[in-house]
């Protein structure tokens, strides 16, 4: 008597095992998949064993609990999913990851030579299309349109832009 009392009620506690272990499962895909989206974007590990574990728990519904089970832990994956996703990025968490500092600094490589139109200079490089040319005591980058320039040939300066100059073959009369 004391046995067929317990062993009536093993149904049910096998039902309410395979729902908690569904359960489980969708919450640690779930886990994985915001650990994916967030923290660690790319196809990783963490995303393979979201879907891995999500997908799990949708194939253990339907195959241990029934159809019924499998199609609301299907449902419920996904609307769990998007619950969870749209927490998180309504959260401050999202805002103590992001970075906040600006950029101000910038590179202007000509800032302190006063390189003009028309000077002179001799390669320090080769120019193929762009090198290194010496332009009153400073080593600038330049560039050529025309051709290529070997090291140790004079250039004429055609035009200063905000990071290096343009400069052609130095014509001799």
């Amino acid at each position: 008597m004391f046995i067929k009392k317990y062993i009536v009620f093993l149904p049910q506690i096998y039902t309410i095992m395979e729902i908690t272990i569904v359960v489980v499962l969708l919450l640690v895909g779930i886990i994985f998949f915001l650990l994916e989206l967030f923290l660690i974007p790319g196809i990783s590990i963490a995303g393979i064993a979201g879907t891995l574990f999500v997908g799990g728990a949708v194939y253990y519904a339907y195959d241990k609990i029934g159809n019924t089970a499998g199609h609301l832990t299907l449902l419920g994956g996904i609307v769990l999913l998007g619950i969870a996703v749209w927490i998180f990025l309504r959260s401050k968490a999202l805002d103590k990851m992001s970075l906040k500092a600006g950029i101000d600094g910038k590179n202007d490589p000509l800032k302190d030579v006063s390189v003009e139109v028309g000077d002179t200079g001799v390669t320090s490089s080769r120019l193929a299309p762009m090198g290194k040319v010496k332009v009153k005591g400073h080593i600038v980058e330049a560039k050529t349109n025309d051709d290529f320039i070997d090291e140790g040939v004079e250039v004429t300066v055609l035009d200063v832009m905000n990071t290096n100059i343009l400069v052609e073959r130095k014509v001799t009369e």
